[in-house]
């Protein structure tokens, strides 16, 4: 049922951010308080069960959803942010797109060494920037418990990219 919510409210905006993608654009979710508050239960009820010490939320759209979440579940959140974003000490992880590179960063002190992080974003696609995130969260010392997305798209194969950083994968929306 959430999935065809969340389908029903996403908007596709053609070419963009160039021609020949088809860009899922989420902002549309937001207007629905009700459907908000329902993809936050859904993530909470599809969790169960998994040791979940802080959710480290993407840049930008992940922290929509993923702040809500860590409240509901009562643990930190620790933005993983662009570089230069940050004001205190930070560990950065340089990684490769399909047009160029990034830098992703989070605070030397976001989590204890050992701790169980979920990470959260928007859109799994090709899988590169959470696996940068969970590179960085692993040399930090923490493991990466599971990752959680309000949609994905399948035929990138993104899942298969991270599948072997954690199975548990959470996806509300599959295209």
């Amino acid at each position: 049922m959430i999935e065809q919510q969340i389908k029903s409210a996403v908007r596709d905006i053609p070419d963009f951010p160039k021609p020949g993608i088809i860009f899922k654009d989420i902002t549309t979710i937001l207007k629905d308080p009700v459907l908000c508050e329902g993809i936050v239960d859904a993530f909470v009820e599809k969790l169960q069960g998994i040791r979940i010490d802080a959710i480290a939320g993407v840049e930008s759209r992940g922290f929509l959803f993923g702040l809500t979440l860590a409240t509901k579940l009562r643990v930190p959140f620790i933005p993983v942010r662009k570089a230069g974003k940050l004001p205190y000490t930070i560990k950065q992880k340089k990684y490769d797109l399909e047009y160029g590179s990034a830098v992703i960063e989070m605070h030397t002190d976001a989590f204890a060494p050992g701790d169980h992080i979920l990470l959260h974003d928007d859109l799994l696609a090709t899988g590169g920037t959470v696996t940068a995130a969970s590179e960085l969260i692993q040399e930090m010392g923490g493991i990466v418990c599971g990752f959680s997305f309000v949609v994905g798209l399948g035929f990138l194969k993104g899942r298969k990219k991270i599948t072997p950083i954690s199975d548990k994968i959470v996806v509300l929306a599959e295209y």
